[in-house]
């Protein structure tokens, strides 16, 4: 790729990305949003989440999974109950990081 068609990639990705994410900003009075799509938009932080953290736990090289020896399953396992029953996202953090270095660390997973 040359000089020139990089930095037009450049310039045209980052046009598209001003135009986007400025959509709500331009108008001169707020846009009108229907009531099911602001309770959808509600979700969606929630969907990206599952939807990029899902594959990495159930994948591996590509594949799913074939065996329950895999840390990361249960280290997602008791960081969600964690964050059940306290609501503590730092704790959930910690406590599903314990449990992999654990499992990867004494059992070898």
């Amino acid at each position: 790729m040359s000089f020139t068609y990089g930095l037009l990639a450049i310039v045209g990705l980052a046009a598209i990305t001003v135009v986007t994410r400025g959509f709500f900003l331009i108008p001169k009075r707020e846009v009108p949003i229907p009531a099911w799509l602001r309770e959808a938009l509600r979700h969606a932080p929630l969907a990206a989440l599952v939807a990029a953290i899902a594959p990495d736990l159930a994948l591996t090289d590509g594949h799913l999974l074939d065996t329950w020896r895999d840390a990361r399953l249960y280290a997602a396992a008791a960081g969600a109950l964690w964050y059940w029953r306290t609501r503590n996202l730092l704790g959930m953090i910690l406590v599903g990081t314990a449990v992999l270095l654990g499992l990867r660390l004494a059992l070898g997973w």
